[in-house]
């Protein structure tokens, strides 16, 4: 198969959809790689080292969506590159497409293979190509939330864990899901008081069991959300429900019942924002002001750390990858049902529920 790995143009989106190591598994296997130059400079790799893993460079994106029968990536496609999407193309990278009616017209329009990292499953039942960029997600969002904590950036001018004599922060984790518990491990571990709520009573006993002293455990409902905010200083938002859009776990009226200078960061936004003040935003232009309160909504959070992010990605990506460009997306599907589930949109055919609902467009089953 030709496999073309295009540079990432979202704002400041350093992360590459595959390393030189992956890229070379796939040579291995047989089959060609075409890299759009510079593509891996962001995260740490030269075009060098991907020659020398046995790819080929192009010069533009243009060149790379042309060559190649299945594209590799990290972010959805964006404007610019819808009308390089060609019909019977294989994508494979994270798409969120049950907040975004324009790219999922323009894929359904371009008769592509969409498959979506974000709801392939594992034979657990768990969201492998999710995991790892949960992880970097959640404890950015403490590292992030810290930051405008302080009172350069707007915040209240408090230190996340406090110092002797001096109360630490107190921080609401909103879902137990792998964000949630990576925010709050990370913030329990810089010394903050960290309460993490869920609707799932066997989760919270987990974390219960599991998470340090001064992580304590709430059920997710309204009133007990009301009844937290007057006194927390950083909100973490990080709720999912796979390939579909993310609930509002607070209102704009709850917003009010935060000080001002507190902070809120929306790790849901890729799935429409669990905050109904929420709109994406980005690592140029971060936050913004809501009743005082700061908001943070950038929508591809690990891509600020891209080093780490682009290695942890290839290494739960490139199994899949081998799999669809050794069998063809077809087979691969049929031979992996998790797999499968990743395929959301098919020759002009949205092929995965949550989505289909999301806009209250045809549902096609997958047919293979």
């Amino acid at each position: 198969m030709i496999i073309g790995i295009p540079k990432e143009i979202k704002n400041n989106e350093n992360r590459v959809g595959c390393t030189p190591a992956g890229v070379k598994e796939l040579v291995k296997a047989g089959h060609e790689v075409y890299v759009q130059a510079t593509a891996g400079l962001g995260s740490g790799f030269s075009d060098e080292e991907y020659v020398k893993a046995g790819a080929s460079i192009l010069p533009t994106i243009e060149d790379t969506y042309a060559k190649a029968e299945m594209i590799i990536k990290v972010k959805e496609p964006i404007e610019p590159e819808y009308a390089l999407v060609r019909k019977g193309q294989v994508l494979f990278t994270y798409f969120h497409f049950a907040c975004d009616r324009a790219l999922l017209d323009a894929m359904l329009k371009s008769g592509a293979i969409c498959i979506a990292y974000e709801t392939v499953r594992g034979r657990d039942g768990r969201l492998p190509l999710l995991i790892p960029m949960s992880e970097v997600a959640g404890r950015m969002s403490v590292q992030e939330g810290a930051r405008f904590l302080e009172k350069p950036q707007g915040g209240k001018g408090i230190l996340l864990g406090g110092v002797p004599g001096v109360k630490p922060a107190k921080v609401l984790v909103l879902g137990a899901g792998v964000v949630g518990r990576n925010a709050a491990l990370m913030a329990a571990g810089l010394g903050a008081d960290v309460t993490i709520c869920d609707i799932s009573l066997e989760t919270l006993r987990h974390c219960a069991e599991f998470m340090p002293k001064n992580v304590r455990t709430l059920y997710s409902s309204t009133h007990n959300i009301e009844e937290e905010l007057p006194h927390t200083d950083l909100v973490i938002g990080s709720v999912l429900i796979p390939g579909a859009k993310a609930p509002h776990l607070i209102t704009k009226d709850m917003v009010k019942l935060l000080k001002p200078g507190s902070v809120m960061v929306d790790v849901a936004i890729d799935q429409g924002g669990c905050f109904e003040t929420s709109h994406p935003t980005t690592h140029s232009e971060p936050t913004y002001l809501v009743d005082d309160v700061i908001q943070y909504a950038v929508a591809n959070i690990p891509g600020a750390v891209p080093f780490t992010s682009t290695l942890a990605l290839t290494n739960a990506t490139m199994p899949y990858a081998l799999r669809l460009a050794n069998m063809g997306w077809k087979e691969a599907c049929k031979a992996d049902a998790g797999l499968a589930e990743g395929v959301n949109v098919v020759d002009g055919k949205i092929t995965y529920k949550a989505v289909a609902e999301a806009f209250d467009m045809p549902y096609t089953p997958l047919d293979i």
